[in-house]
């Protein structure tokens, strides 16, 4: 039977092999995102940041859900600091990394979010300036975004390299899917957007969905979204929300675990992403927040 967890080791193997006597390769943030909640969002990027930190490289995962943030419950974690802490200035920001028993970080989300969408250019700024040190800490930030169409969740998902747009078939979901898929185009239409097809019952039933909303994207809004992957409806999953231990760690053999390591083998597999102007991920999240907070 074919290992996904053993390929994936092998994956991630060759990829160190091959960039010796060459540059590391270069800080990658990724935004998971949906158009509606209840999709599966936030299990879907807890459990792709697990897959990668075991595959050998150094993830952060931030909980930026600035509704719902739920990261730390779902890893089973009770970090004593969380980005409320360090947005009112009681904390550094290294301080509220929380290394987990799987070899994760995590930064948690908590109390004082909202406001981090209100603030001016002035007030932004220094905050932001403090998180580019992030960028030392790790080679994936996967970021637990909210959803919906608001601002803050657009700012971080065009800030990122890639976002990964979670849906399922039902219709509703769907519909939703493309219009976070239509925003995030409208603002910057070179944006490299995934599609994920999560509590499947059947492939066909995700095949259909995915290639709706895929071909709907291209013929009428001119971009390219591609299928990451499917996760069919599974058990393992809201066993492994009962017992707060990510499903691929908890349920590794099971369908829905397999799901996300073929999508994390996906992304290991890519050549590292083109440089974004401006800047770093955080400097163009200021530029981002400031051009708002400025033009209020």
């Amino acid at each position: 039977m074919f290992d996904q967890a053993s390929r994936l080791r092998e994956l991630a193997a060759a990829y160190r092999s091959q960039a010796v006597g060459r540059t590391a390769r270069r800080f990658e943030a990724i935004a998971v995102t949906s158009g509606k909640g209840g999709v599966g969002k936030s299990n879907l990027a807890v459990n792709l940041a697990q897959v990668l930190a075991r595959a050998g490289h150094e993830v952060l995962l931030m909980d930026v859900d600035l509704g719902l943030a739920n990261a730390d419950i779902l890893l089973g974690t009770v970090p004593p600091y969380h980005l409320g802490h360090f947005l009112r200035g009681e904390v550094d920001i290294l301080q509220v990394i929380h290394r987990t028993q799987t070899g994760l970080k995590l930064i948690a989300g908590g109390s004082g979010l909202v406001e981090l969408g209100n603030l001016t250019a002035g007030q932004l700024r220094p905050i932001l300036r403090s998180l580019e040190r992030l960028e030392g800490e790790a080679e994936y930030l996967i970021m637990d975004c909210g959803a919906g169409v608001g601002d803050a969740v657009l700012e971080f998902a065009q800030a990122a390299n890639q976002v990964l747009v979670v849906t399922t078939p039902e219709p509703t979901a769907m519909a939703d899917a493309y219009t976070m898929i239509k925003a995030l185009a409208s603002r910057d239409p070179q944006a490299r957007i995934r599609l994920v097809v999560n509590q499947a019952e059947r492939p066909e039933d995700a095949q259909r969905a995915a290639e709706r909303i895929v071909t709907t994207a291209r013929n009428f809004l001119g971009i390219e979204v591609v299928h990451l992957g499917t996760i069919p409806r599974d058990s393992a999953v809201w066993q492994s929300v009962r017992r707060r231990v990510p499903y691929v760690v908890s349920y590794p053999a099971s369908p829905a675990a397999r799901a996300v390591e073929a999508m994390a083998m996906r992304i290991l597999g890519e050549e590292p992403p083109a440089v974004r102007a401006p800047g770093s991920f955080f400097g163009r999240l200021a530029s981002l927040f400031g051009r708002r907070s400025s033009s209020l």
